[in-house]
């Protein structure tokens, strides 16, 4: 049995910004659309199911929970593409499949090593863009498998998400930035935590190149330009 009163070191969430900033999980920011995949990472290993699957569209933020998770319950990457090369490996601790649905499922491979998760008493966590049930899955033994897995689904950031994120990403930076600056590029961006992370790198570098605070003029140009996919800024 977990030991309920042991205090679990800080699970960090990997995103290297060029400024060695740590994200703990104490520090990740919680909102309506990522709330149930935030606790269900919090009530590990107290899952509903040895299996579950956190499902959501790119940018919202899958990855990193998964993540978080990883770190915390010690599990083993397993490459969507080689999964039955993996097992073996597998020991006794639980695994992550991050992207299942980036390209064709491994059916056979995902199958043996639910199987194998199942029979140790261990935990599988999938990431996936899609539910389940539009994998395109026709091994019925596996469609059985996946449909007795628990199922969360994470939604595209918020405004409260977004402008958390951003106005934490520019703290780390030690950037003070207007409110009314957070909230044009909430209404302006793309409604992605990547994106967010990006807009936020390219406007504290432009700001420090030019000498400049960041300004709602700066972040317009910032956002045009990365509409246009431009790759610098002509300084």
């Amino acid at each position: 049995m977990p030991d309920h009163n042991k205090i679990d070191p800080p699970r960090q969430l990997p995103l290297d910004l060029g400024h060695g900033t740590g994200y703990s999980r104490d520090e990740l920011v919680v909102s309506s659309t990522n709330s149930q995949a935030v606790a269900l990472v919090d009530r590990w290993p107290d899952w509903p199911s040895p299996v579950v699957v956190l499902a959501g569209p790119a940018g919202s933020g899958k990855t990193h929970l998964a993540s978080i998770w990883r770190a915390r319950a010690g599990a083993v990457r397993v490459d969507a593409g080689r999964i039955g090369d993996c097992i073996a490996d597998l020991g006794a601790r639980p695994a992550l499949i991050d992207d299942v649905d980036a390209g064709p499922v491994d059916e056979e491979g995902l199958f043996h090593l639910i199987n194998a998760v199942r029979g140790a008493g261990l935990t599988l966590l999938l990431t996936a863009r899609r539910f389940p049930s539009a994998w395109g899955v026709t091994l019925p033994d596996l469609a059985s498998r996946l449909k007795a897995a628990a199922t969360v689904e994470i939604h595209e950031p918020d405004d409260l998400l977004l402008a958390g994120v951003i106005t934490k990403l520019f703290a780390d930076r030690q950037v003070e930035v207007e409110p009314h600056v957070v909230q044009y590029l909430v209404r302006r961006i793309e409604r992605s935590l990547a994106t967010a992370m990006r807009v936020v790198e390219r406007l504290d570098r432009t700001a420090m190149e030019r000498k400049t605070p960041i300004t709602r003029a700066l972040a317009a140009e910032t956002v045009s330009a990365m509409d246009e996919g431009q790759g610098e800024f002509e300084i």
